[in-house]
């Protein structure tokens, strides 16, 4: 199930938020040299390994040709752990029952200076909550939001579905540092955000109630699973995110997935996610945003315009909500972060993030609602 490795660190390369990448020479079990690889550390979790220490490695997604970013993940440093952590409030442990748990402080539990605030909230009060299956969304989203309501606060939700830190994510440490998002909630088992919560559910109302958001934005962390059928992919639980903000009393807005490149017939147009996850997962009724497309899109568009019809009346349950895209990609343009999804641009996939920047523009009409 695992594979583990030793090596010694020659090098630190790069750090983001929560994330030090190292340069790794990797040896076999009887000590003789296997290659040179890049490994990625949490120091929050296992220290800040430097040059010259010996690492223990997992490697087992490395090996398998699996994973974003294809990084061996630093287990431990053996010869120089870290120093015990502080004691302090929170007792939720993410991870739990496995060798690497680690123990936060949940936004709303007893310890917490927002538990009065959170106890009894049950209430989003209108909150738009835009939701969608993969995390290179997210930048496009916050982009068609950002060129309406620039002011607007929002808050990303991290779901468990990819990436469990955040501290992956290298597109949400620029964004953030860019002030395109106010505040980071991890949900589930996903961890190292601003506030730690138990479930979507209690991330949403923090979003709300703690962080003060305009806006919440629902999305699994990098690195999603699947399998090639219907149900066995992460990003089906973006159904349940709308539910979720639909039982709270938000606005549920959903994103299409959408593709004009992928070389997989079940993602061309409307991918099959996007269809099992809102037309079957889905309960409550969401703004579904279909992109109008035109130009050289103009057919792709028509093909997403007819593929999401089964989401709406009469057949489906959901609102579709048509946005036309003028104007958003210069808005894609002003990203502080790279945009790829599935290992293709803006110029390669234009339509993926369209149709994620129109869930957010539709989100910001929202604002003006009263």
């Amino acid at each position: 199930m695992i594979r583990w490795r030793e090596g010694r660190v020659t090098a630190q390369v790069r750090s983001w938020d929560g994330a030090l990448e190292v340069e790794v020479d990797v040896h076999e079990a009887d000590g003789t040299p296997w290659r040179t690889c890049r490994a990625l550390a949490y120091p929050a979790l296992v220290g800040a390994p430097a040059a010259g220490d010996l690492v223990l490695l997992n490697t087992t997604a490395l090996e398998r040709g699996l994973g974003t970013g294809g990084y061996a993940l630093v287990v431990a440093v053996p010869e120089r752990l870290p120093a015990p952590p502080p004691a302090g409030p929170g007792h939720m442990v993410k991870g739990r029952y496995t060798p690497l748990q680690a123990m936060v402080l949940g936004v709303d539990e007893q310890e917490s200076p927002h538990h009065e605030v959170l106890r009894d909230a049950d209430d989003l009060h209108g909150m738009p909550v835009v939701v969608a299956d993969l995390h290179s969304s997210l930048p496009a989203i916050l982009a068609g939001l950002r060129e309406r309501r620039p002011d607007a606060r929002v808050a990303y939700v991290m779901t468990d579905g990819g990436a469990l830190p955040v501290w992956f994510s290298r597109a949400v440490d620029g964004l953030r540092t860019a002030g395109w998002l106010e505040s980071v909630v991890t949900a589930g088992q996903s961890f190292g955000g601003d506030h730690e919560a138990v479930t979507v559910h209690t991330a949403l109302l923090a979003a709300r109630h703690v962080v003060r958001a305009d806006v919440a934005v629902v999305v699994q962390g990098p690195g999603n699973l699947g399998t090639g059928t219907r149900w066995g992919f992460s990003g089906v639980a973006a159904g349940e995110a709308l539910n979720a903000a639909a039982v709270l009393r938000g606005r549920p807005v959903a994103t299409l997935r959408v593709s004009g490149a992928d070389a997989r017939a079940r993602h061309l147009g409307v991918s099959h996610h996007s269809l099992t996850a809102y037309g079957r997962v889905a309960l409550a009724p969401a703004d579904v945003v279909v992109p109008v497309l035109t130009g050289d899109l103009a057919v792709l568009g028509a093909t997403i315009r007819e593929q999401a019809a089964a989401l709406g009346a009469p057949h489906g349950r959901h609102r579709l909500v048509e946005v036309g895209v003028e104007g958003l990609r210069e808005a894609l343009a002003t990203s502080p972060v790279g945009l790829s999804t599935m290992g293709r641009g803006l110029d390669a996939d234009p339509a993926a993030f369209l149709a994620a920047a129109a869930a957010g523009r539709h989100a910001a009409t929202l604002l003006d609602v009263p």
